[in-house]
């Protein structure tokens, strides 16, 4: 990449310019605030990826005195000729005069060689206040963008594009806190408009930014997996001294379980909001919940992000999975077919089985008298498709976030269910994938299967938000 583009945002002071470059950045470190004049100082904000700068944001303060500031240049101009040089004149003559203070830290980057992008609300009506501050930009002579952000309900985005059309060179509707990440990337080849110079390096930013995007889903499903093998197999170990009460410490362990499954379910949200850059984020959503005297979550819980008991025995749920008397018992004697018929009968018994159920707590003798007591793992089958569940909604929010959002994230039940976009295969390689999760690191091959059966979900939900989300 030759010179990297960069780009002073412009406009009046709370119209949404560091809302603009903090999307536009990927940056959730730059203040976004109500109160006039939160910006004093222009701030750079590079993006990068794997440590290249792709292009610059600059965040400037917005105009205070832009009429004096036009009639001053329309004073010491002689001629359209030395514009850019009356404009480089006044920044000269008044960057220490207090009064200007802001339009000579908005326009220094202009003058410097920055692209200018103009951003008004397009909420509120178009007035000719602003005209001065448009044609102070159109006196450097820079390459120009105007976008127009509306941030109140009110559109009058037509009457503004009619207007600023006279001013800049591209104008364009952006939403910085909604905007769609293709519309981030419809911007920056807009930009490539501006100048020839940019247009090949906001090309490569753009495949850069587009290839990004997908590494960081592949990266997400993979800590995905990683989370939900360590869940699937937790164990809580503890020692029963010669005497000690069962009940008791079983009761521990369990607490102990359970509250080891709601921080590692927390420990994955945060690595995949670091992950894609949101380091503020608030997140509200409700822990792992389990009811009373039950072993697993609440209903509403399960009802949400569970699977029937149908889709257990077509996914070939428990074939294998109960041995010696335990099928006995459940077959009761009778013969049954081969292939399908055993896996739909026996997956359907397994979900009986094992609903809502922890593997006992088991005790093993220590040479030191004693035992040692161990509590896990989860055998209920559906645990792995509520964490599963859980952690794809977060992802797809977090993924499709805007770096100018402030709002807490609220993390809900779901309205239909993703896995219907799967199919038969994948959902059967994904229930087996859940139902023999890899021990240990050294478990290559069902580390890989589950990988690979996560990163199939993570397209079907992807798929399936594509086609319910407004």
């Amino acid at each position: 990449m030759s010179q990297t583009p960069r780009f002073a945002v412009v406009g009046h002071p709370n119209k949404g310019k560091s809302s603009s470059v903090a999307t536009l950045a990927q940056n959730d470190d730059i203040a976004i605030a109500l109160e006039p004049g939160t910006t004093r100082d222009s701030r750079h904000y590079p993006l990068s990826v794997d440590g290249r700068p792709l292009y610059e944001l600059i965040d400037t303060p917005g105009f205070q005195r832009p009429r004096r500031v036009l009639a001053w240049l329309e004073q010491h101009s002689q001629s359209a000729s030395d514009r850019p040089d009356t404009v480089r004149a006044f920044v000269t003559q008044h960057r220490d005069d207090p009064r200007f203070h802001d339009e000579c830290e908005l326009l220094t980057p202009i003058l410097d060689g920055a692209g200018i992008i103009y951003v008004v609300d397009g909420s509120v009506p178009y007035s000719s206040e602003h005209e001065a501050e448009m044609n102070i930009l159109r006196w450097t002579g820079r390459p120009s963008l105007a976008l127009i952000n509306r941030i109140g309900e009110q559109d009058h985005g037509e009457r503004w594009r009619a207007a600023l059309g006279q001013y800049f060179q591209i104008v364009r509707h952006f939403d910085a806190v909604h905007a769609p990440f293709d519309t981030h990337l419809g911007l920056l080849r807009s930009f490539g408009q501006l100048a020839p110079e940019w247009e090949a390096p906001l090309d490569e930013a753009i495949n850069h930014l587009a290839e990004q995007r997908q590494r960081r889903q592949q990266q997400a499903m993979r800590l995905i997996a990683t989370t939900l093998a360590a869940m699937l197999t937790r164990v809580q170990s503890a020692t029963l001294p010669v005497g000690g009460n069962r009940d008791e410490l079983e009761h521990g362990l369990r607490q102990r379980w359970r509250e080891w499954q709601r921080q590692r379910e927390q420990g994955l949200r945060r690595d995949i909001e670091g992950l894609y850059l949101h380091h503020h984020l608030q997140r509200q959503e409700s822990d792992l919940a389990w009811e009373p005297g039950a072993d697993l979550f609440s209903e509403t819980t399960r009802r949400a992000w569970g699977v029937s008991r149908t889709y257990l025995a077509t996914a070939g749920f428990g074939a294998g999975a109960l041995g010696g008397a335990g099928v006995d018992a459940l077959t009761a004697g009778h013969t049954l077919g081969a292939g399908a018929l055993v896996g739909g009968l026996l997956g359907a018994a397994g979900s009986l089985y094992y609903a809502g159920k922890l593997d006992r707590l088991k005790l093993g003798p220590l040479s030191s008298g004693g035992q040692r007591a161990h509590f896990g793992p989860v055998r209920d089958p559906q645990f792995g498709y509520v964490v599963l569940g859980r952690a794809l909604e977060h992802w797809y929010r977090v993924s499709h976030r805007n770096h100018a959002g402030r709002d807490p994230l609220t993390l809900g039940d779901a309205d239909s269910h993703w896995l219907e976009q799967l199919s038969r295969s994948q959902r059967q390689t994904l229930q087996k994938a859940l139902q023999n999760p890899p021990r240990d690191d050294g478990d290559s091959k069902r580390r890989r299967a589950l990988e690979q059966a996560v990163s199939e979900c993570g397209d079907a939900f992807l798929q399936w938000r594509t086609q319910t989300s407004p």
